[in-house]
């Protein structure tokens, strides 16, 4: 099968005596079986990257979840050691990236760390410690070595009814794997609330008007992919879209021949 380039985002880190440009294979295994698309690493190098071209290259960009969080300078938070841990290399790549995604009808999927990108990318704010404010859930995972009891799917969200996300898998409540302690705050003007779990904290967003799919969950569907449809139906959503994508640049080029 036809599998179109992904640019997928990358995070910093320092072990073995190296710094490495990674994601992780969750990410990469749920892009390849889960959209049918070919996941493309893009290192975390900034301005020094020609998005433009990246963007003329690939049929779709997808940004990961991280241990890390967007540095708060970027939307006039604390930027203290407690909203941590940061990765600024990741930032001046993912910013600049969704922007030029969302203006170039490139599809795009933000997970967890990403719709909280895309939110600050696109101008809005995030809370952070939300299990911490009156009336939350407590989103966070909990404490056990098992990654599959810590990502397990445990949290109702309510999809709003003519949303992007309604068109997926329907209006009303499904069952997700939400992990994490910040959230979107004040959501950015070009975004439109897609989901929100009971204690109202917004766990979907998408792109008000955008040329192609262009969402972000604050969930985990990478994790359960190949075993829980509400997973398997957002990453078709955006597999879907990317080929549509790559077929219509694929009838532009033939029809300027």
């Amino acid at each position: 099968m036809f599998q179109p380039l992904v640019a997928v985002s990358t995070d910093v880190r320092q072990f073995e005596n190296y710094f490495w440009h990674a994601a992780p294979r969750q990410y990469l295994e749920a892009a390849i079986s889960g959209a049918g698309v070919l996941p493309l690493l893009v290192p975390s190098f900034g301005e020094r990257l020609d998005l433009d071209n990246l963007l003329s290259s690939v049929d779709g960009v997808m940004l990961t979840g991280s241990k890390s969080n967007v540095h708060p300078s970027l939307y006039g938070g604390d930027a203290s050691e407690a909203n941590g841990p940061y990765d600024e290399a990741r930032d001046s790549t993912t910013m600049p990236l969704v922007r030029k995604a969302i203006e170039r009808g490139v599809p795009l999927l933000a997970i967890c760390r990403g719709i909280q990108e895309l939110n600050v990318a696109l101008g809005g704010s995030l809370a952070t410690e939300i299990q911490e404010r009156p009336g939350s859930l407590d989103h966070r995972a909990p404490v056990s070595d098992d990654q599959d009891e810590r990502f397990a799917i445990r949290q109702n969200v309510s999809i709003k009814p003519g949303s992007c996300l309604a068109g997926v898998f329907g209006a009303g409540e499904v069952m997700v794997n939400s992990v994490h302690r910040q959230a979107i705050d004040r959501l950015g003007p070009k975004l439109q609330v897609e989901a929100v779990a009971e204690d109202g904290t917004v766990e979907a967003v998408s792109v008000k008007d955008a040329r192609a799919f262009a969402v972000g969950v604050q969930w985990h569907p990478e994790y359960w992919v190949k075993s829980d449809s509400v997973s398997q139906k957002v990453f078709k959503a955006f597999g879907d879209a990317a080929r549509q994508h790559a077929a219509a640049r694929t009838a532009a080029r033939t029809a300027a021949e």
